[in-house]
């Protein structure tokens, strides 16, 4: 029986690593499919998908307003930050309120890191680059202050940086829900029923990684640029957990709200209804939002 090819593209950090463990390595059956994974920095992902260009592929929350009639929200494989999320770092302290004094570099402009700030500080001042290239930016002094995501979060420390604000803190006291931040996304053209059965297929892969946590993490910190495997085991617990299983009512919520404060700030254009592929629900999805 010949196989469907699946690609499957998502970020080279860690986390995801971690989250397809199982999937990459053989560990289940893929019955139908074929899965072939494609690796490439998230703001490439969020782009890419605009093209609809993978069947599945992780994507930044802010960037699915862009293609929610072409792909729907999965709600396995969600990151959210608990309390914490991505960091604005400086080589000098400042108080956070004076952000729009500075010029800070983003890893993109379709970013939920991006997104977050602009709802923070709505005058930003900001300069696009590569995520892996902000931190050495900061250091040079060619950008007063930058917006960190992956395991920047971790190291900014080391690299002799402050943190000026943690947007998944603010975004917590200010709404009592958690930051959405990344998710994974499927093409609503493959129909209602592979749907399905790909979405059961990789919250198989995320289930298996975190009950094979050792072997997981062993494969995940591959993927680590330079985390020690405690970091690296810190890292993905922040990102790869019982939410990223089922990221919950409030989890939805919080999805819904941030698109929508995004819309009535003006930086997203338009209201995005969000309908995710559940395995513990009836399937929501609608598959007539066809472009």
């Amino acid at each position: 029986m010949s196989r469907q090819t699946i690609r499957i593209a998502h970020s080279p950090d860690s986390d995801d690593a971690f989250m397809f463990y199982a999937l990459a390595t053989g560990k289940l059956d893929p019955g139908e499919f074929e899965f072939v994974h494609k690796l490439d920095d998230i703001e490439t992902l969020n782009q890419a998908a605009l093209k609809g260009k993978y069947e599945v592929t992780a994507i930044s929350i802010h960037a699915y307003a862009y293609v929610h009639k072409r792909y729907a929200l999965l709600d396995a494989g969600a990151s959210m930050g608990e309390g914490y999320g991505p960091i604005v770092i400086s080589s000098v302290r400042f108080p956070a309120d004076k952000l729009a004094r500075h010029t800070v570099g983003v890893p993109g402009q379709r970013t939920s890191a991006f997104l977050a700030l602009k709802l923070f500080e709505p005058d930003l001042s900001h300069q696009v680059m590569p995520f892996d290239q902000i931190i050495p930016s900061v250091q040079r002094g060619q950008i007063d202050a930058g917006l960190v995501i992956h395991e920047g979060q971790l190291t900014y420390r080391a690299e002799g940086l402050h943190k000026i604000l943690d947007l998944g803190e603010w975004w917590m006291k200010t709404t009592g829900l958690p930051l959405p931040l990344g998710g994974n996304v499927i093409r609503r053209d493959l129909g209602r029923e592979k749907i399905q059965r790909i979405s059961e297929l990789i919250s198989k892969s995320i289930r298996y990684a975190l009950s094979h946590r050792e072997e997981a993490l062993a494969y995940a910190l591959q993927f680590g640029r330079g985390l020690s495997s405690q970091q690296g085991d810190q890292f993905v617990s922040m990102y790869v957990n019982e939410r990223t299983l089922d990221c919950k009512e409030d989890g939805r919520q919080a999805v819904q709200l941030f698109l929508d404060q995004g819309h009535k700030a003006g930086i997203i254009p338009h209201r995005v209804d969000v309908d995710f592929v559940s395995n513990s629900i009836a399937n929501p999805i609608q598959l007539d939002k066809q472009p």
